[in-house]
């Protein structure tokens, strides 16, 4: 796919992973909009990147999703790519009390209902275009269980799923569906899962950028950047391994006194 002269949407672009695929499809020569939940980051990525377009919107939200599709098909006929990054991460002690059903969904509806809505509103007008992609964001956590972050890994995994359908329903259409399955990166989603450690020891947001939007270009339609390729070899080698190392030091963890929804958004 050729990724110069496109309109893209990329949910979620006001920082880390969205922020940089928005700063390098601009250099490109594309016309890059971003969403984001809170104004105030959308206002300073408009800031730092000027020729951004800004949309205020909430993925959770259907009424928020048919109201952006409105605002961004009348102003942006054009528009031909959608990128859905958009996601949270939620430390979840699953047998705390104080627990809500809220609690233990909202991952589900920004990160797995989030992106399913977001094609299904977008996908007629994607098809109209001479040429169109979808990019969904999953995990490498999508492929393994992350006891910490359990529903988390539930949502990616099932986005995970759902985006290689789509790209078996569409493959006889103008529409390509990517998904780039990111390991651990710098980024403000990992930091309140860091325990103090140096992250500049993961891949840097805008080294996993580049790499997808190479492989894009090579219509390579999954990638496993970093680690996440191993963990896709060794997911199926030695799950139970896998499963036991990724699952050391969660009673610690949860014996810790957490900070109320501790939380890390993309």
């Amino acid at each position: 796919m050729k990724l110069q002269r496109n309109t893209i949407l990329i949910t979620g672009g006001t920082s880390g992973i969205g922020y940089e695929f928005a700063a390098q499809l601009l250099a490109l020569g594309n016309t890059v909009l971003i969403t984001g939940r809170n104004q105030a980051k959308l206002d300073q990525a408009k800031q730092r990147l000027p020729q951004l377009h800004t949309f205020q919107s909430d993925v959770s939200d259907p009424a928020a999703i048919q109201a952006l599709f409105e605002q961004v098909t009348a102003q942006f006929p054009a528009l031909n790519m959608l990128i859905n990054n958009a996601g949270e991460m939620h430390k979840l002690n699953l047998q705390d009390p104080a627990l809500s059903v809220f609690d233990v969904t909202r991952e589900i509806d920004i990160d797995l209902a989030g992106p399913i809505r977001m094609v299904q509103q977008f996908l007629p007008h994607l098809q109209a275009q001479p040429t169109a992609a979808i990019l969904n964001i999953t995990s490498g956590l999508a492929l393994v269980p992350f006891p910490l972050a359990p529903v988390y890994g539930a949502a990616k995994a099932g986005l995970r799923s759902y985006t290689q359908a789509l790209r078996v329903q569409l493959q006889n259409t103008r529409v390509q569906v990517f998904e780039l399955v990111p390991p651990a990166a710098d980024t403000p989603l990992n930091t309140r899962f860091s325990n103090g450690q140096d992250l500049t020891k993961l891949i840097a947001p805008k080294d996993l950028v580049a790499g997808t939007l190479q492989g894009m270009e090579h219509n390579t339609f999954a990638m496993y950047p970093g680690l996440a390729g191993m963990l896709r070899i060794m997911s199926r080698l030695a799950p139970d391994f896998v499963l036991k190392q990724l699952s050391k030091g969660v009673a610690e963890a949860f014996a810790q006194p957490q900070p109320a929804n501790q939380v890390s958004a993309r």
